[in-house]
């Protein structure tokens, strides 16, 4: 039975100890399988030296970007074997690729959809299974690590989310949420209705105060004709 994992990489340049440690999903589709060396922390070699296996599934992750998220899917295609790079107490695995999402999953998406109680029509295609596996995801609650755990049922929603998009109208060009307006602007809308409404009040005591009025001459009129009755 496969496992399922989170691998992040850089697709940025970056130099580290004079080598630059870029790898996109770009990168990945072009020489289509890697060495996943130069992992330093110690749960994460712990993950890959003990628990990965071939065939796992794997998330591959954009990180330290503009953008982070998730751009592709691959496959662990070797188990542990010592990393060329370093003494041996550190070890690395092999990753084939297998495709690249047709849409990036960002991290924003994923951590929205954690956040709401009811998602948007654009989303609704996820189940609640799907945003409970998400949300539960180390991502979201420790992210730091750079070899995660993830559930089948979260794999399955991001691969999901990345075939499927239809979320774009609420990320905009930079990955960022679209916000609803600030409570200022709200304010102000209501200021700006604010003398119409007065206006209309203004015009409703004003017809009251001549409907009030409307009668007073026909009182006049019938106390003088009551008194001409006297007089005659």
């Amino acid at each position: 039975m496969a496992n399922f994992w989170l691998m992040k990489a850089e697709p940025d340049s970056r130099i580290v100890k004079g080598k630059d440690v870029k790898f996109s999903v770009d990168d990945f589709e072009a020489c289509g399988e890697t060495a996943w060396e130069g992992v330093r922390n110690f749960e994460a070699r712990n993950i890959m030296r003990d628990r990965m296996k071939i065939g796992d599934k794997v998330l591959f992750y954009h990180s330290n970007t503009k953008v982070p998220g998730v751009a592709g899917l691959a496959e662990i295609s070797k188990e542990a074997y010592a990393d060329y790079q370093a003494n041996p107490k550190w070890f690395m695995v092999s990753v084939r690729f297998q495709k690249r999402l047709p849409h990036l999953v960002p991290l924003h998406l994923l951590k929205f959809i954690k956040d709401q109680k009811k998602l948007p029509d654009v989303l609704q295609y996820l189940d609640d299974d799907a945003r409970a596996a998400i949300s539960e995801m180390q991502l979201l609650n420790r992210g730091r690590l750079s070899v995660q755990s993830v559930t089948e049922g979260a794999y399955n929603a991001i691969a999901m989310l990345g075939e499927k998009g239809g979320w774009e109208s609420i990320i905009d060009e930079k990955g960022k949420l679209v916000k609803a307006p600030k409570a200022e602007d709200a304010h102000s809308n209501d200021e700006s209705q604010k003398p119409a409404t007065k206006s209309a009040n203004s015009r409703k005591r004003k017809k009251l105060t001549e409907t009030e009025e409307e009668p007073e001459p026909a009182a006049k009129s019938t106390r003088r004709s009551q008194r001409r009755k006297k007089e005659d």
